[in-house]
């Protein structure tokens, strides 16, 4: 038996609206249905003393607390690992929990099963967001950090034994904080606003910023590459990465950046790849576990739950770009 389109009109005003109170929800917008990111309220990390960070026992030690599947914490495990902090910095994996919609803590830590027990536990102002990543000082019980932008930097000055990598040279700080400007709105954060905008308008307007800015950055390597920055690895590279190593499995078919592939930018593909078989940046990708939780936690754009099979990320990092 066929539904009367009655019924079907009826329908499809009621899920229109359940969708945007969930969608509101999920993510604020303005007026015209353009998404807008909560601020975070950032915190003003303290002054620290880079001798008594270095003479601290393992159990004292900071504690980088990151969510496996959050692009913003990825950042900052990125220079957690090619910095080789792990001497200095305690790295903490937050497990999201979707039916709670926050992030849970296995093993508690001093009693906190959840992040939002960790952010009161040390103090934080009630108007703080329980959001990953966040670093924190065990000793003293504060946090130094919820903020990736500034968190990069900080674990960039990190004090460490040993002479390791420098993510921001002086000579390459203006061309860093210019990527910044680009990259954060129409790439990072564009992704997101394709994916959360409310109407076509939105999306139409936040598509075509990010597929500009990709082809800003295409032509940035042919020209300057084999980094954003010229010949050194810097922190704007560690900023673009976790976006578009998540494009193929997560926001191209979830969030509808699907215009083109990434392999009709073979500068940027290339790019990827080579970042991606840097020491240690491997072990911080899981696709499966990426999939999992967008799919399964972002009831409002996958309200059946279903997460659908998508490609292995191995062949991703591994194939050649297609010409033509």
């Amino acid at each position: 038996m066929s539904i009367p389109p009655v019924v079907v009109t009826a329908a499809r005003r009621s899920w229109r609206w359940q969708w945007q109170r969930l969608m509101g929800g999920l993510g604020p917008a303005d007026a015209a249905g353009n998404y807008t990111r909560p601020s975070s309220d950032p915190l003003t990390p303290p002054a620290l003393n880079p001798a008594d960070l270095l003479q601290r026992s393992a159990g004292q030690r900071p504690m980088l607390v990151i969510g496996r599947s959050c692009p913003w914490a990825h950042r900052t495990w990125l220079v957690h690992q090619l910095r080789h902090l792990h001497d200095s910095v305690t790295l903490v994996m937050a497990r999201a929990d979707h039916n709670a919609g926050r992030w849970g803590l296995d093993p508690a830590w001093e009693g906190c099963k959840t992040l939002l027990e960790l952010y009161q536990h040390c103090g934080a102002h009630p108007s703080y967001r329980a959001t990953v990543p966040v670093l924190v000082d065990p000793k003293t019980r504060t946090l130094l950090g919820n903020d990736s932008a500034p968190l990069v930097d900080i674990l960039n000055r990190w004090p460490h034994h040993d002479e390791v990598v420098d993510l921001a040279p002086a000579k390459a700080t203006d061309r860093i904080q210019a990527w910044q400007q680009r990259l954060q709105p129409a790439i990072n954060d564009g992704v997101y606003r394709c994916g959360f905008a409310r109407n076509q308008a939105a999306y139409d307007h936040a598509e075509a910023d990010l597929f500009a800015a990709l082809d800003a950055v295409e032509q940035s390597l042919e020209s300057n590459g084999p980094w954003l920055c010229g010949e050194a690895l810097t922190l704007a590279d560690v900023r673009l990465f976790p976006t578009l190593i998540r494009w193929e499995l997560v926001y191209a078919p979830l969030f509808g950046c699907s215009r083109q592939p990434l392999w009709h930018y073979p500068n940027l593909w290339t790019w990827r790849q080579r970042f991606y078989r840097l020491p240690g940046v491997a072990d911080t990708c899981d696709g499966s576990a990426w999939r999992h939780d967008y799919f399964g936690a972002l009831f409002p754009l996958n309200p059946s739950g279903i997460v659908p099979a998508g490609p292995d990320l191995s062949t991703l990092v591994n194939s050649t770009a297609a010409s033509g």
